[in-house]
């Protein structure tokens, strides 16, 4: 059998678990996750290579009704990755019947020639009988390629997505060396895992309004890395919040990036963070662009 590549999009409604799914199938923790929706603003590619083939997953932000400019740049970017690809693997959670959201998506899908799986995530917390009558119910909505119940946080039915993947992509060559994971920058996935870890240990609204710019990457002579990141957000209080008390919350939120960077890297870092307050920098394109949320086409 002559040798297969693809692009495979992940697409769904937010906090579905499309960032477990390609962390999963990947073997590393490329892309972030939190409980808290929105929690993926671009699209990060997951890379997966074999003797049969190679697989570019491409994790997409949750579509969503958009409110701010990062808001419809994050469903522009999601919306166009399905036109592009040659398969999308289209996540809902195996608990729950089709909402707004869900056909809102399937209405997208439609529309173009892509071939679709329905993966029916978190499959562990549904009996058989419900998961039937879901799968019933989203069958008659759109006719799918493949229907996969899987628990993307205990890998299971992985492999039966990867099996029917192959089937199915073209033939084609190795775009990125058998040892690459991701095609994201380092730079771009340590301001990742520090956005990760405010989203972990913020509540309420001051999550959605913090962006990270890492602002320095430089290798020293020892070996180590020194990282200097901005953590931006749109309010003053907000600013408070994330230092904490006499520095104790920014202090708890660099501890945890760093062990995170460190075990990404296989190295030492020094990570230096810093708070600054920008009003309304969701809906400022200055501000988008300088985060890395603005493409060409914006």
């Amino acid at each position: 059998m002559s040798y297969k590549s693809g692009f495979v999009s992940v697409i769904g409604r937010p906090n579905v678990g499309k960032s477990t799914l390609l962390n999963t199938i990947t073997g590393q923790k490329i892309a972030i996750m939190s409980d808290k929706p929105q929690t993926t603003r671009n699209t990060i590619r997951g890379v997966i290579t074999n003797k049969e083939c190679q697989l570019i997953l491409i994790d997409t932000p949750g579509i969503h009704k958009p409110k701010t400019k990062l808001g419809e740049y994050m469903v522009n970017v999601a919306s166009e990755t399905i036109k592009e690809v040659d398969l999308v693997l289209f996540l809902v959670e195996a608990n729950a019947q089709p909402g707004a959201q869900d056909i809102n998506i399937i209405q997208q899908l439609k529309q173009v020639k892509t071939p679709v799986f329905l993966i029916l995530n978190k499959v562990d917390l549904v009996s058989k009988e419900k998961l039937l009558a879901i799968i019933d119910s989203y069958s008659k909505l759109m006719n799918f390629k493949a229907i996969i119940p899987i628990s993307a946080l205990k890998n299971d039915g992985i492999d039966i997505i990867l099996k029917e993947a192959l089937d199915l992509i073209p033939e084609g060559p190795q775009f990125f060396s058998e040892d690459m994971l991701t095609d994201q920058p380092e730079k771009v996935i340590a301001a990742e895992m520090i956005r990760e870890k405010v989203l972990l240990n913020l509540d309420d609204e001051v999550p959605h309004g913090v962006g990270v710019e890492v602002t320095s990457f430089k290798e020293r002579e020892d070996g180590l890395i020194n990282i200097q990141a901005t953590i931006y957000c749109e309010k003053s209080t907000h600013k408070g919040i994330i230092i904490g008390k006499q520095g104790s919350m920014l202090k708890k939120i660099g501890s945890a990036a760093r062990y995170e960077i460190e075990r990404l890297l296989d190295t030492k870092i020094f990570l230096e963070l810093w708070v600054k307050v920008k009003p309304d920098w969701r809906n400022s394109d200055n501000m988008l662009k300088t985060l890395g949320y603005k493409t060409n086409k914006n």
